[in-house]
């Protein structure tokens, strides 16, 4: 099949994209190549998928109805994947209308070119922190996600509740997944990982927030990867709900699934695990906990299993020793 994939030069698209083109599918990427950070990365990752003569590459910025409605009618994709996104909570602190024109903005464009041209499948990506100041654990779908605690949250939220709309009003099947903390080879310099790692190998401290006391639902990047590759075919169907647990809307085609370890990891313990990969000690200095952020996450991972039977179990001492692996090659260290 034709799977466009938006953010496919980011983090998450570029694994995704790989997957898609190793199961033999072509896939249209679409990247605004942002410098939010190293764009060298970015490229690199395009440049890879590019290997191939079933990818094909556009820079275009979804925010921009007019170019990214060209990308559609070129390409007329049967599935949509939108992972792009303006991400980064405390980023949002400081330039929270970028995160407007990207994530709100962006996804109704990709909306309305999809009630014009229906796709069988559109699934989009949000966030764990849509959960903001909910204290009871785990998360699950069926919780209120009413209190998001920053911009970049609020307006993820935002966005579900668009699709939701769209879903009802033009039955375009939709599902949206909210990701935790998700980390893995090829990740963002700007996650806690990659800081953590390149701090170390320069023998410089590392700011911990929160004094080292939150816990993260840390989620490996091929275990993401699988699950949405698999909710690709688990195409939500109104008045089919997969169970009583299940988020599936009674009046439109639309769900929300976790896609999450659901086995929170201490920050500490994950800072250890980092010092045990690179064989040295990292130093740190113990900070408060900054505005947005949240004690503790923990995904309810009950429904992305019965959709898809496939569950997120790979151990940070698995994932983080990958990653240190691949940041060692890639930077030549």
């Amino acid at each position: 099949m034709k799977v466009l994939v938006t953010g496919s030069a980011g983090f998450i698209g570029f694994h995704v994209s790989q997957r898609l083109l190793a199961a033999g599918h072509q896939v249209a990427g679409v990247d605004a190549m942002v410098p939010y950070y190293d764009v060298t990365l970015k490229e690199r990752r395009h440049g890879m998928l590019s290997s191939t003569n079933a990818f094909r590459a556009h820079v275009v910025d979804i925010a921009d109805m007019a170019a990214i409605g060209r990308v559609m009618e070129e390409e007329r994709p049967e599935v949509v994947i939108h992972l792009a996104a303006q991400a980064g909570v405390r980023y949002s602190l400081e330039h929270p209308e970028t995160y407007i024109a990207a994530n709100v903005v962006g996804t109704f464009n990709l909306l309305e070119l999809c009630r014009r041209s229906p796709v069988r499948h559109f699934l989009m990506a949000s966030t764990s922190s849509a959960y903001g100041a909910n204290v009871e654990m785990p998360f699950r779908e069926n919780d209120k996600a009413d209190t998001p605690l920053t911009i970049y949250a609020a307006t993820k939220k935002s966005t579900e509740l668009i699709a939701h709309s769209y879903a009802h009003l033009w039955q375009q099947p939709i599902t949206a997944f909210r990701f935790f903390t998700v980390y893995g080879p090829w990740g963002r310099p700007d996650m806690a990982l990659f800081k953590f790692t390149r701090a170390a190998l320069e023998g410089k401290p590392i700011d911990v927030y929160g004094h080292g006391r939150m816990e993260r639902d840390f989620t490996y990047i091929d275990d993401l990867v699988e699950a949405i590759i698999r909710l690709v075919d688990a195409v939500p169907v109104t008045g089919q709900p997969a169970g009583e647990f299940d988020s599936l809307s009674p009046v439109a085609p639309y769900r929300m699934v976790n896609i999450g370890n659901g086995q929170p990891v201490g920050l500490m313990p994950f800072i250890e695990e980092i010092e045990r990969s690179l064989g040295r000690p990292i130093q740190r200095n113990y900070m408060d906990i900054q505005p947005g952020d949240v004690p503790r996450t923990w995904a309810d991972a009950t429904l992305l299993e019965a959709l898809t039977g496939f569950k997120p179990s790979t151990p940070v001492s698995v994932g983080v020793a990958r990653f240190v692996a691949w940041f060692r090659e890639y930077y030549g260290v």
